[in-house]
């Protein structure tokens, strides 16, 4: 029971780990506006801005995945789980067994994905010229994240009858 416990934490830590990591690179994006705002009235040019907040946005959504999955703060299927009345473990069951295998398999491409570009030395096509694998690597990292989430809502679920995921909204919701 005591692994059990410290497994939690090591998960939840990880989790929120992710989370703080994506509301940095949200930050960033703001630093990169204010600069590259700088530059224009100052008649300076800040060269590839605009990839760099891409890079950053995309950074910030795959890092959030699995904060979010795990505080309830995804779309949510309830009002169909609900309609389920008795046959809502099923349903459950099935969203997340869909959910695992799809945010793994999207975790294994994105790893090779990762890969393919840091052999190939594949470059991003605006000014900034990164080396594209670089971006990439938040990608591969949030969606790995994401997997252990669907892995450990999964395991949960199947092995206690709950998934786990709570947030204040979802609880008052069925407890009304």
């Amino acid at each position: 029971m005591a692994a059990a416990k410290a497994l939690r934490r090591i998960l939840d830590t990880l989790y929120l780990i992710g989370g703080i990591v994506a509301s940095l690179f949200l930050i960033a994006i703001l630093s990169i506006i204010v600069l590259q705002m700088l530059a224009r009235w100052t008649g300076q040019v800040f060269p590839g801005a605009t990839s760099y907040a891409g890079y950053c946005m995309a950074a910030a959504s795959f890092f959030a995945f699995a904060y979010a999955l795990n505080h309830g703060a995804h779309i949510r299927v309830s009002l169909f789980l609900s309609a389920l009345g008795r046959f809502r473990w099923w349903g459950e069951l099935w969203c997340f067994g869909m959910g695992t295998a799809i945010s793994t398999w999207f975790a294994w491409y994105a790893i090779r994905g990762n890969q393919i570009s840091h052999r190939w030395n594949e470059l991003s096509q605006g000014l900034d010229a990164t080396p594209i694998w670089i971006p990439q690597l938040s990608m591969s990292i949030g969606t790995v994240l994401l997997a252990i989430a669907f892995w450990d809502h999964l395991v949960r679920l199947i092995f206690t009858g709950s998934h786990g995921i709570t947030t204040d909204l979802v609880d008052q919701s069925q407890g009304e």
